[in-house]
């Protein structure tokens, strides 16, 4: 005999009834059919499941243990029927849609659209500053979608049946303090900032290696590098401790100028990626659509950004 969920819910309406005895009347069974049935179930799981006397019953470390896992898998398997009829009743075209991303400008977009759009769908977001963290959840099942960033042309984290898509390209640009004596030019050589300290949020890409390359090829070797957050970075920034990277995109904040680097020495590229055999998979048409649609909004918010694209045509916003 296999173990189905009936059996599962037999166990458990004994062990909160007390008795067998009571567990019938309130499972509507006669009292030696759930008897039987109990021990059918004990046979099937390899031991005894109760102590029985006069008192009542009560479990066994084995029934203990079915207990437990009896506890976790009942109620989800009900979340899981509700949720499978929400769906049937509200289906629209686009399933519920949950979304990790790394920081950077597009989620808060995508999900304004998505919401806007299909507004029966519910979505939900996840962020983390590791790429491959989320990469690994989507492959798992426990997000339908990876917002990441990659530096240049290099490749996304590596998973079987994952599906990428890019949304945007993006130069990478220099952020100082306003009151930084380069903060007036229009854009700057990599090769002035040799005598700064950096402030780098973390990340498992390579960009830290592209930024190194870059600096190499600029003739200098960065001096001081500060990993921290994105509020602490830009604290630094702001104070004239370091100056940063940003993403063309970055919506400024007070006391903050963000400047281009000519030549555009470092490049970001936002990529959207699912599982090629997820339900969700299904739209991922339209998400795409939405997300770079949230990236053309960004690109048209950061009017320094437009100021260059006007002098740097042949770049472009949109792959």
């Amino acid at each position: 005999m296999d173990l189905e969920l009936r059996h599962l819910k037999i166990v458990r309406a004994v062990a909160e009834a007390g008795s067998v005895t009571k567990a019938a009347t309130q499972l509507g069974l006669a009292q030696p059919s759930l008897t039987a049935q109990l021990k059918r179930i004990e046979r099937t799981l390899g031991g005894t499941l109760f102590e029985r006397d006069r008192n009542g019953a009560r479990p066994t470390p084995l029934g203990e243990l079915v207990l437990t896992r009896a506890r976790v898998l009942l109620p989800a398997v009900r979340e899981l029927q509700e949720e499978a009829v929400r769906f049937a009743n509200t289906y629209t075209g686009i399933p519920g849609v949950r979304i990790g991303a790394t920081h950077g400008p597009i989620l808060g977009g995508l999900v304004d659209r998505l919401t806007a759009a299909h507004p029966s769908a519910p979505v939900s977001t996840r962020t983390s500053w590791s790429a491959r963290e989320l990469t690994t959840l989507v492959g798992a099942g426990r997000l339908d979608f990876a917002l990441i960033g990659t530096c240049g042309e290099s490749p996304p984290p590596s998973m079987e049946s994952m599906t990428w898509t890019v949304v945007g390209t993006d130069p990478v640009f220099a952020l100082l303090s306003e009151s930084h004596p380069l903060a007036g030019e229009k854009d700057l050589d990599l090769a002035v900032l040799a005598d700064e300290s950096w402030a780098i949020a973390p990340g498992d890409g390579c960009f830290t290696d592209c930024f190194a390359g870059a600096c190499a090829r600029a003739g200098f070797v960065p001096k001081n590098v500060y990993e921290s957050d994105v509020a602490t970075c830009l604290h630094l920034v702001q104070v004239g401790k370091a100056v940063a990277l940003c993403q063309a995109t970055f919506q400024l904040t007070a006391g903050l100028v963000m400047m281009p680097l000519t030549g555009a020495p470092l490049q970001w590229r936002h990529l959207l990626g699912w599982h090629v055999d997820s339900f969700a998979g299904r739209a991922a048409s339209t998400v795409a659509d939405h997300a770079r649609a949230a990236h053309g909004h960004a690109v048209e918010r950061s009017t320094r950004y437009v100021e260059w694209l006007a002098r740097n045509p042949h770049f472009g916003a949109v792959p």
